[in-house]
């Protein structure tokens, strides 16, 4: 943690090194307002720890006002700086067909105007993506499986995952999910981690409101990264009075023809409980007459789990949750959001997440639940995935 929190301040304390340079080159500050831009520079740098710290302390409206503030900021920082250094990219273009073309000045590349364009454009984007991280879309997916048992038409199952309850995403937010969900009357609902992202012990509304679903096959989760980093016990608290079964390295048998499997996260590694073999042990155990669900938070298919499951639930990585940290994200995990056909069999969907972690937007990547339904292969012969609503 200690070396996470070192590495994290170097990068956006450079950061916003960086803005302070460009601001005084923009704006031609004086020594007052660059000592006034500066202390609200470092301010903004620390509110990420500052937040969790009068969390933890029990100042929640102070905690909330400042998550809004330094996580609203910390979005608008890094689109600025994603702008600048396009432009940047294009002013270097520029200069150097020079030497090759007559190219005209173009006045948008002076310091002044640039540095206004890219803050008017940065908070523009940001209160698009503001909107947008409240319009959660249900995402539609058919699958088709042999493994139905006769006369059964559909089995449907929602997902949900990334939804990182806490100071921001608070009952109004989460009520838009769970009315998602009740719309679709599902017949299992499960959630792939990071449902937790902060002290929720108090929120009981939001517990009563997983828990008034009730769905008949029941309801079903796995730890993600945050659960972790917010305090496990009270997460795993939280997961439980919510109604759901929790599945750490486990597996449940549900109905005639379905099993579910759950792993934990590798951030269990921190607590000395982390199983990675567990995951293919648990899946060779499952008769091959069964639907075999994994349920895992980070979208990586182990090598020894290929063909031996049905369909694999992620989410984690957000679609980067603002364009354009998708490319960032791809990096690290080389997957698209949605669904993708394994080459040994089997199904890998990754989801978007329903809720956001840090800046309160999103950008090109709209809040989620999933709808999946098990069909019998008479009734579709090819799986479907799309926006139903």
């Amino acid at each position: 943690m200690n070396l996470f929190l070192l590495t994290f301040f170097l990068i956006y304390g450079t950061v916003h090194g960086y803005f302070l340079l460009r601001a005084r080159q923009g704006l031609a500050l004086g020594r007052t307002g660059t000592a006034l831009l500066a202390l609200w520079l470092v301010a903004m740098v620390i509110a990420p720890l500052a937040v969790r710290l009068l969390e933890r302390g029990g100042h929640e409206r102070i905690a909330q006002l400042l998550a809004y503030t330094g996580y609203g900021w910390m979005g608008f920082l890094f689109l600025f700086i994603t702008l600048l250094l396009v432009c940047d990219l294009l002013r270097l273009s520029r200069h150097l067909a020079g030497f090759f073309v007559r190219v005209p000045t173009i006045a948008l590349f002076a310091p002044r105007p640039l540095f206004w364009f890219c803050c008017l454009t940065a908070a523009l984007i940001v209160v698009y993506g503001w909107f947008e991280a409240q319009a959660v879309r249900t995402e539609q997916v058919v699958l088709p499986t042999a493994k139905l048992p006769a006369g059964v038409e559909r089995v449907r199952i929602a997902l949900i995952t990334d939804l990182h309850v806490g100071l921001i995403v608070r009952d109004a937010r989460v009520s838009r999910v769970v009315e998602a969900i009740r719309q679709a009357a599902p017949d299992m609902l499960v959630a792939t981690g990071d449902i937790v992202d902060g002290h929720v012990s108090h929120f009981d509304g939001v517990s009563e409101m997983f828990r008034g679903l009730k769905p008949p096959l029941g309801m079903f989760a796995v730890y993600g990264n945050h659960e972790y980093y917010a305090g496990f016990g009270q997460a795993t608290a939280f997961l439980q009075r919510s109604g759901f079964q929790l599945l750490r390295s486990d597996q449940r048998e549900v109905g005639e023809f379905l099993t579910v499997v759950g792993v934990d996260d590798l951030a269990a590694r921190q607590r000395g409980e982390f199983r990675p073999e567990d995951e293919s042990r648990l899946l060779a155990a499952i008769p091959s007459s069964r639907f075999a669900l994994l349920l895992k938070h980070r979208p990586v298919v182990a090598d020894a789990s290929r063909g031996r499951f049905d369909l694999q639930l992620s989410g984690h990585v957000h679609k980067g949750q603002v364009f354009p940290f998708n490319l960032l994200t791809w990096l690290h995990f080389p997957v698209r959001a949605g669904l993708t056909g394994l080459a040994e069999g089997g199904w890998l969907y990754v989801s978007r997440g329903s809720g956001t972690w840090g800046p309160p937007i999103r950008v090109l990547s709209p809040p989620e639940v999933t709808i999946i339904d098990l069909v019998p292969t008479s009734t579709s012969s090819a799986a479907r995935y799309g926006r139903s609503s």
